[in-house]
């Protein structure tokens, strides 16, 4: 099992982070592209209260099942988000949710972006352009993000560790009655649009 490593921060300008990450000498791996995600959960959301997920992702025209989870080790004091992930592509996300639906599970969460990917060899950068505001992911070794952050200009004060989902909880509580759902139709994101 791999152990995915990685943060989040806020991107007050894409043009900018694209020119610094050129001067890094990161390439473009993927086009801007869209990317829709469902989280499957037992109907009493067992498996938010630890923390897991159960995603079937559509990006790029290939549809991922994934399953995350935080390591045993971890003592939730990290700078870093740490997850056990498990991952593999499927020929049929629609019939995959079937299945899960057959065994109980519900869509308990949806939510969508416009995702574009860079890469330096060693790590990953993503930009991803959401209903509630833009966000990079800069994802790799602790010691690889630290020094890409502040080569990028990024303060250890701007790393976020929450999910998108936790991320829109917090916004949602700024904007009641927005929906459930981190959706382009629920919240329209200017520029997002094609």
């Amino acid at each position: 099992m791999a152990v995915e490593t990685e943060i989040k921060f806020r991107v007050a300008d894409l043009a900018n982070l694209t020119r610094r990450l050129q001067d890094a000498g990161f390439r473009l791996e993927t086009p801007r592209t869209f990317e829709s995600n469902v989280l499957y959960d037992t109907p009493d959301r067992q498996m938010r209260a630890r923390t897991e997920i159960l995603r079937i992702r559509n990006y790029a025209g290939r549809c991922t099942v994934t399953h995350k989870c935080p390591p045993d080790s971890l003592s939730g004091q990290e700078r870093h988000k740490h997850r056990i992930e498990t991952e593999t592509e499927v020929a049929d996300g629609e019939a995959l949710a079937g299945i899960f639906q057959a065994l109980g599970l519900v869509a308990a969460f949806r939510y969508e972006k416009w995702r574009t990917e860079w890469s330096d060899g060693e790590g990953h950068c993503v930009i991803d352009e959401t209903p509630i505001g833009d966000y990079a992911e800069l994802e790799g070794s602790s010691a690889w993000i630290d020094r890409v952050a502040a080569r990028l200009g990024i303060d250890l004060a701007q790393y976020i560790t929450l999910s998108y989902g936790r991320l829109f909880e917090a916004w949602r509580e700024q904007h009641p009655g927005c929906g459930e759902d981190l959706t382009f139709d629920a919240i329209p994101h200017p520029g997002a649009q094609q």
